[in-house]
């Protein structure tokens, strides 16, 4: 291989990479609104997730940029942690689509057969012919996004060419296929190649293709490119969760650390499975088959697909695993300055920017309570005395800005013309004083640890386990109840009910676990007692959620408005369908947990 051909290598490689950019720009510019939207609309059910993750991916050819996203709404409370692990799953499965489109190098036609106009040295100019056309005679934004995708196809296919071409002598290197046919022998030599490349190019689709484009060679087997594939699969995830890292709140650096886990987990998985199927000799037919470019793209969708399928069911183990990598964020000394800056009379004049500030600040108070919360039902677990103390600050930042919020709101109400605008104040008057309680119990679960700790008290196992389904229930909860408040979200606020009545349900239930093991005396009194104080701030802090989630479905419905009592009890009476459904499947999740607390006893 001549110093020419080298070049030709890697300004096909720099050609490769415009032109994916260069098409994924286009279609995140055209799609992102939409994809966005959906994504804010993501359930609880993983496979949904799963599917939309695949669906944007696939499409913005990213899955950088889908994951990226997802964590950004996960950091903005539009998006729970555990709605974003299906989507992070799905994001994995779809950037191999472009491993899929790239096989196209594998189409063999005679001139004149129609299948020519599927070979990449014919898609290629053709695409750049329109992508031109649309960028220089059409002056939109539609034709601009258009002419993009177009050109970035174009030029994609034609680093691609301009690799294979500059390869092609290597399928003729006696050294070349010994090197891979080496490989074959040293997995671990082939892991490390894989991920350093696709850590080095910040792409999985992008090394995914320089091996397609090697493949035309006929020098690539399945036994020395499948350690490389999984390589791929980590080199690809570090930079991504890197990038959620970076000034993020603690969930949107989980949804970095869970797309880690998932990777590490689904590499293994695959490892162990392939090594037990060539042991039985199920691969031998496969082992040392020369791959197309074709079968590369396939080797990398199946061991995504398979190791996402496995993994899906699974997935709510890798959210708690996040947790307890990633602590709660506890700030000290959190500045609220910002947000009291914002409750000034001089935005009187203009109602509705005035509003809005108190709607941020009320949003703060909201996330603080959240993190509260949180955090010292974390401490319940494990004692920390600086946490107690971070939680007791934010605590005071949180009365301080319900102080002033209160006295704004009064003051304001008098500029404020009737319609939307007062039915929003009254809203946000309505809610402030229950994020003031959330963060109030906060406090009283704190209080809880220390007088475990001055009692030299502790509770038993099965008690502790009990505690970490309260704070699974309570963080869901929350995350709805933020969520339904700092973007006025109709979905959230539905789903905040049916988990309140759960967290009853569970309560309850609790209760008379625990007074069976005083009874028993697998627990102390003094412990007991305590605990029984834990289950009241738990049952608390859920009303309190459920009264801001029926003020937020009362900016959607005048009847609730009217009558929130009426509302809630044809609720309870099991006249609402979606009501009910979401109850049962969160009613199911929470004592499954219970059940097998009760089964490893």
């Amino acid at each position: 291989m001549t110093i020419f051909n080298l070049i030709t290598l890697f300004g096909g490689l720099a050609l490769f990479l415009y032109g994916m950019r260069l098409m994924g720009d286009g279609l995140k510019k055209g799609s992102s609104d939409a994809f966005k939207r959906a994504m804010e609309k993501v359930t609880n059910n993983p496979l949904v997730g799963f599917l939309l993750g695949l669906v944007v991916t696939a499409v913005i050819q990213s899955s950088t940029a889908t994951i990226v996203l997802t964590s950004g709404l996960v950091g903005a409370g539009v998006m729970s942690l555990h709605q974003s692990i299906g989507v992070i799953l799905g994001a994995n499965v779809g950037t191999t689509i472009t491993g899929q489109i790239i096989r196209l190098l594998d189409v063999n036609a005679s001139e004149t057969s129609l299948l020519n106009f599927f070979k990449p040295s014919t898609l290629a100019p053709l695409a750049a012919i329109i992508g031109i056309l649309f960028l220089m005679t059409v002056k939109t934004r539609q034709s601009d996004t258009i002419g993009s995708i177009a050109m970035g196809f174009g030029i994609l296919f034609t680093g691609l060419l301009s690799m294979t071409a500059a390869v092609s002598p290597l399928s003729e290197s006696e050294t070349f296929a010994n090197m891979f046919y080496q490989l074959s022998g040293k997995p671990v030599l082939g892991f490390l190649l894989g991920a350093g490349v696709a850590f080095l190019l910040q792409s999985s689709s992008a090394t995914i293709g320089i091996l397609q484009a090697i493949a035309t060679t006929g020098a690539l087997t399945f036994s020395s490119v499948y350690a490389i594939i999984i390589g791929v699969n980590i080199g690809d995830c570090v930079t991504t969760a890197i990038v959620c890292s970076i000034g993020s709140k603690a969930d949107a650096k989980r949804t970095g650390v869970i797309h880690i886990l998932f990777n590490i987990a689904g590499s293994i998985l695959v490892i162990v499975g392939l090594m037990l199927l060539h042991s039985f000799g199920v691969l031998d037919a496969l082992w040392d088959e020369a791959l197309s470019s074709g079968g590369i793209a396939n080797v990398h969708t199946v061991f995504r697909l398979v190791s996402a399928i496995v993994l899906l069911p699974v997935c709510g183990q890798f959210e708690k695993l996040s947790r307890k990598l990633v602590k709660d964020d506890v700030r000290l000394g959190e500045n609220v300055d910002h947000e009291l800056s914002l409750l000034d009379e001089k935005f009187f004049t203009s109602p509705a920017i005035a509003l809005s500030g108190a709607g941020e600040a009320i949003t703060t108070m909201a996330r603080l309570a959240r993190t509260g919360v949180m955090s010292a039902m974390g401490v319940l677990e494990q004692y920390d005395a600086h946490t107690i103390e971070v939680i007791n600050e934010n605590e005071e930042h949180i009365d301080k800005l319900a102080d002033h919020v209160d006295n704004y709101l009064i003051r304001l109400s008098p500029h404020m013309p009737s319609g939307h605008g007062s039915d929003m104040l009254n809203y946000y008057i309505q809610c402030f004083g229950e994020f003031e309680r959330i963060g109030d119990h906060a406090v009283n679960l704190t209080e809880n640890a220390q007088e475990f700790l001055d009692r030299s008290a502790s509770l038993s196992p099965t008690a502790h386990q009990e505690l970490m389904v309260l704070r699974e229930v309570l963080g869901e909860i929350l995350d709805y109840t933020y969520k339904a408040f700092a973007a006025t979200d109709y979905e959230a606020a539905r789903h905040i009910e049916p988990v309140e009545e759960v967290v009853d349900d569970l309560v309850a239930t609790l209760r008379a676990n625990h007074i069976r093991r005083v009874r028993d005396g697998q627990c102390t009194v003094y412990a007991g007692l305590t605990f029984l104080d834990i289950l009241v701030n738990v049952e608390r802090i859920a009303d309190q959620c459920s009264n801001v989630g029926v003020f937020t479905l009362s900016m959607f419905d005048e009847h609730i408005m009217n009558n929130h009592h009426d509302y809630i009890q044809a609720l309870h009476q099991g006249k609402d369908p979606v009501f009910n459904r979401a109850y049962q499947e969160t009613h199911d999740k929470y004592f499954g947990e219970l059940k097998r607390i009760e089964r490893s006893k």
